[in-house]
């Protein structure tokens, strides 16, 4: 199979790395970026087998439908405004597509191509990174285990190994996705209805082995279709975001005083953008591409064999000293690749624009995470762990 990987960024090269070296059906991998720099280091990084590199500015028309059109599949590693565009020339081209996502409103308009997307045979899978992405599948993958679901809740972030600001974070993706998940709303199943809740709310501590004290709270984007896909079958589900204990009511008060607005203020005469400054700062603030963590969580209750039972999935990811792959860049360009060529090979249950955890075979999803040493630890009462033992 032939895949494309558009953009050359930090979960570009991860999406190549597992295409490359953890994809053996894989024949070519073409990546593509207007930064033609991008290209030359992650080409010297990867090595020439199987890899091809072109400069390409997906926002031109032509070039884009030209490069897809000679792929199997195709992996957006751009920003999400360009997702819907890039989901309608993959219909022209007949060409598989998944991506990273990162805003539901894009998502809605990209899942409206459904029927065009069937009609010529192929896919369309957004939100295909860590969370929303893996943690979706993952969250279809333990309500299977229920007679009856009643409940997930979901808890993921990426903690850098040696905090070293006030913050105690780094940056992993761009500063405008993090203001984003902070100040827009959490969709959430709340009594079995779908309710928008504020983020930076409702922060809670929680524990890993081995960790100092952490916390959670709502953010946006992470429960992405979920709430969607189960409606009036479940009673609560939501998402919230871990980092370090503190970091919440920090960057709570500087959205509060207003740091994150983007209505311009006069500043001698001059109107300025709290957002974009803020933005810039942070950008210099906080460091990026050092050893990190990434830490999930899904608790599960509901009813099994006819019991009340609960199951709780964790995984503990941490940047990989051999390949020098961070956590976050494994999590999230991995499940692309292995959904991109899920898709490829036809092993996608429905054709059209779907949510993943609709039409991706968890069983199999899990699988190949676990053969990337992407490994779910799982707790729970005895009597659900017998039954999927025997």
């Amino acid at each position: 199979m032939r895949i494309l990987v558009l953009g050359a960024g930090r979960m570009g090269y991860g999406a190549v790395f597992d295409l490359i070296h953890n994809s053996p059906d894989v024949e070519l991998v073409t990546v593509a970026d207007a930064d033609d720099e991008k290209l030359r280091k992650l080409a010297n990084s990867i090595g020439p087998s199987k890899l091809l590199t072109e400069h390409l500015d997906v926002s031109k028309y032509e070039a884009t439908v030209s490069i897809m059109n000679r792929h199997d599949s195709a992996i957006s590693c751009v920003n999400y405004w360009y997702n819907l565009e890039l989901s309608k020339i993959a219909v022209e081209t007949m060409t598989n597509l998944c991506d990273l996502g990162g805003n539901n409103s894009v998502v809605e308009k990209q899942l409206s191509l459904d029927e065009k997307a069937a009609f010529v045979g192929i896919n369309i899978i957004p939100d295909c990174g860590l969370a929303p992405g893996m943690v979706s599948v993952l969250a279809m993958h333990g309500a299977r285990r229920f007679d009856s679901v009643h409940e997930i809740h979901i808890r993921v972030g990426e903690l850098p190994q040696n905090p070293k600001t006030a913050l105690n974070y780094q940056l992993v993706f761009s500063v405008e996705g993090l203001i984003n998940q902070y100040i827009e709303k959490a969709r959430v199943v709340r009594n079995g209805e779908i309710v928008e809740i504020e983020s930076m709310t409702e922060v809670e501590e929680l524990s890993f082995d081995g960790f100092p004290p952490l916390e959670a709270f709502q953010t946006s984007g992470g429960t992405s279709t979920l709430p969607d896909s189960f409606k009036g079958k479940i009673s609560e589900l939501d998402y919230k975001t871990i980092r370090y204990a503190g970091h919440c009511e920090k960057f709570k008060t500087m959205i509060d005083i207003g740091l994150c607005s983007s209505e311009p203020v006069d500043v001698d005469g001059h109107k300025v953008s709290p957002r974009r400054i803020f933005g810039k700062l942070l950008e210099g603030y906080l460091p990026a591409d050092e050893p990190d963590y990434v830490l999930v969580r899904l608790d599960f209750e509901g009813i099994a064999q006819g019991l009340p039972t609960r199951l709780r999935y964790d995984i503990v990811d941490k940047q990989d000293e051999k390949t020098g792959l961070s956590a976050m860049m494994r999590t999230t360009s991995f499940p692309a690749s292995i959904v991109a060529q899920m898709m490829a090979r036809g092993e996608v249950s429905k054709r059209g624009a779907t949510p993943q955890e609709t039409v991706i075979d968890p069983e199999k999803f899990v699988s190949e995470l676990a053969r990337r040493d992407i490994e779910i630890n799982e707790t729970g009462p005895e009597e659900l762990i017998s039954i999927n033992e025997q």
